[in-house]
C-alpha cells in the first residue's frame, strides 16, 4: 500500500511566511529614525499662545497714546483725533481781530458770548452760517484769540477742532474733557449733513437733550453755508416720503434749533470789500496807489465773480508776492 502525502508542512515552508513581517517592521524603524524629534513642550496649545502674545504686543505698540489732564496744559488750540487723542496745534492759522471788516455786529456778538462763557458765565453754543468765504472760522480763531489773552482767563480757554466726520466721536471727546480744569471751544468748520447720514443725532444730544447733556466747561461753535445744517434736497425728500411730512421735517431742521446763538454773514457790498483789502495792505505794508489799488481790487473780484473776505486776502497775497512783500504778522 502506497503512504499518503503528509499535510504537515515542512520546516522550512513554516520559516518563509515570517521573513515579510521582519522587513516590514524593519523598515518602520528606519523610517521613525529619520523623522526629527518635536522640540520638548513645543505642542500646540504653547504655539497658540506664543503667537497671541506676538499679535497682541505689536497692537499695543502701535495703538495710539490717549491725551492725558497735564497734556492739555501744553497747548493753547487741538485737533481731535476719534481714537482717544487731543493732537497739539503748535501755531493756529489765524487772521488778527482787527482785520476782520465788514463783520462788525457778528465780531462784537461773539466776543461777548465767548467772554461769558470763559469767565464761568451762561453763554450759548453758537451757528454762524451764511456767504462763503466771509470770515465764519477766521472770526472764530480770532475770538477764542482774543478772549484768551484776558488776564482774568490766562490762558484757560483752550480750543478744539473737531473734523465733519467725527461727529459721532463727540460722547467720547465730552467724557475726556468734563473732568478738566479748562474751558473748551469745541469748533466745527463747515459743518452740513447730506443724504441719510444720521451722524447728526450724535450732535444733538451732545448739545441739549442727552442725558449727561454739555459739560459745563464746553461750548460748542459751528460755521456752514446752511442755516439749517442740511441740504434742502434733504428736507424735501423727507416732506415727500414720510407718513407724517411735518414731524419728518422738525425732526431734520430741530439740530439748528440746539445753537441758541445765530450769527448770519451776507455777501460784502462793494465799499466793504475795498476796507478788507485796504486793511490788509496797511497791516502788512503793502505800499500802492489808491487809484490804482481800487482798480485791480475790483478787476480781482470781478474775476472770480464774487466779493468776500476770502478774496480780499487773495488779492492781498497776489499783490504782495508781485511786488515782493512778505507776509510776515508785525
Amino acid at each position: 500500500m502506497s503512504k499518503k502525502p503528509s499535510k504537515k508542512p515542512s520546516r522550512a515552508a513554516r520559516a518563509a511566511p515570517s521573513a515579510p513581517r521582519r522587513n516590514k517592521a524593519a523598515t518602520a524603524r528606519a523610517s521613525a529614525a529619520k523623522r526629527p524629534a518635536p522640540p520638548a513642550g513645543d505642542d500646540t496649545t504653547d504655539r497658540i499662545a506664543r503667537a497671541l502674545e506676538t499679535i497682541a504686543a505689536h497692537l499695543a505698540s502701535g495703538a495710539p497714546a490717549t491725551t492725558q489732564p497735564q497734556d492739555i496744559a501744553k497747548a493753547e488750540a487741538f485737533i481731535w483725533n476719534p481714537s482717544g487723542r487731543l493732537i497739539p496745534v503748535p501755531k493756529v492759522n489765524r487772521v488778527e481781530l482787527d482785520l476782520l471788516k465788514g463783520v462788525d455786529r457778528m465780531r462784537d456778538i461773539l466776543i461777548e458770548n465767548t467772554e461769558r462763557f470763559a469767565t464761568g458765565l451762561p453763554a450759548n453754543n453758537a451757528l454762524l452760517w451764511g456767504a462763503r468765504g466771509m470770515g465764519k472760522s477766521s472770526l472764530v480763531k480770532a475770538a477764542h484769540a482774543s478772549v484768551n489773552a484776558r488776564p482774568d482767563v490766562n490762558g484757560r480757554l483752550k480750543l478744539i477742532e473737531i473734523h465733519r466726520e467725527d461727529i459721532e466721536s463727540l460722547p467720547t471727546l465730552m467724557a475726556l474733557l468734563r473732568a478738566s480744569e479748562f474751558m473748551f471751544i469745541v469748533f466745527c468748520d463747515d459743518l452740513s449733513f447730506d443724504g441719510n447720514d444720521a451722524s447728526y443725532k450724535s450732535l444733538k444730544a451732545v448739545l441739549e437733550g442727552g442725558i449727561e447733556g454739555r459739560p459745563d466747561n464746553v461750548i460748542l461753535y459751528a460755521t456752514s453755508n446752511r442755516r439749517h445744517l442740511l441740504a434742502r434736497e434733504m428736507v424735501e425728500n423727507e416732506r415727500s416720503t414720510a407718513i407724517n411730512p411735518g414731524e419728518a421735517v422738525e425732526e431734520k431742521v430741530s439740530l439748528s434749533d440746539r445753537f441758541g446763538l445765530w450769527l448770519g454773514f451776507h455777501k460784502c457790498s462793494q465799499d466793504e470789500y475795498l476796507a478788507m483789502v485796504r486793511g490788509y495792505c496797511a497791516h502788512f505794508g503793502i505800499k500802492l496807489d489808491d487809484e490804482q489799488l481800487e482798480h485791480e481790487a475790483l478787476e480781482w473780484s470781478t474775476t472770480r465773480g464774487s466779493r468776500s473776505g476770502r478774496v480780499a486776502w487773495q488779492f492781498t497775497q497776489e499783490l504782495a508776492g508781485r511786488l515782493g512783500v512778505r507776509l510776515a504778522v508785525k
